[in-house]
């Protein structure tokens, strides 16, 4: 389950896309990312995959906005998922976490700086 903010008519399987070759969420990448997901947000509900995404800036993040504005629009869902710490801490620093990260992706830094404990 995701921590996003749909629509609730959004209706569907959520599709996962992994943009291939984009380790860079910057000025320039930008519009290619928006120009190629649009169309599939307006169609069905998507995960974009930025695993392998290790810098975005203003122009990243305003690309995912428009990303998620599209896909409700439309009546769809768009999160983010398996973001990078980094990507994450960004997201989480202009208060985006909430709205497109999944719940998972979000715990999952927490879940890692625990130590373990023995049960019981």
């Amino acid at each position: 389950m995701t921590n996003v903010i749909c629509n609730e008519s959004a209706t569907g399987p959520m599709a996962a896309l992994d943009p291939e070759n984009l380790t860079e969420l910057v000025r320039g990448e930008d519009q290619r990312l928006v120009d190629r997901v649009t169309p599939l947000v307006r169609r069905q509900s998507v995960a974009l995959d930025l695993s392998s995404v290790e810098r975005i800036d203003a122009a990243g993040i305003a690309a995912l906005i428009s990303l998620y504005r599209a896909a409700c629009e439309a009546g769809h869902c768009f999160t983010v998922s398996h973001a990078s710490p980094r990507v994450t801490e960004i997201l989480a620093l202009v208060g985006l976490d909430r709205i497109l990260l999944s719940e998972a992706v979000v715990q999952a830094p927490y879940l890692r700086s625990q130590p373990e404990r023995p049960a019981a």
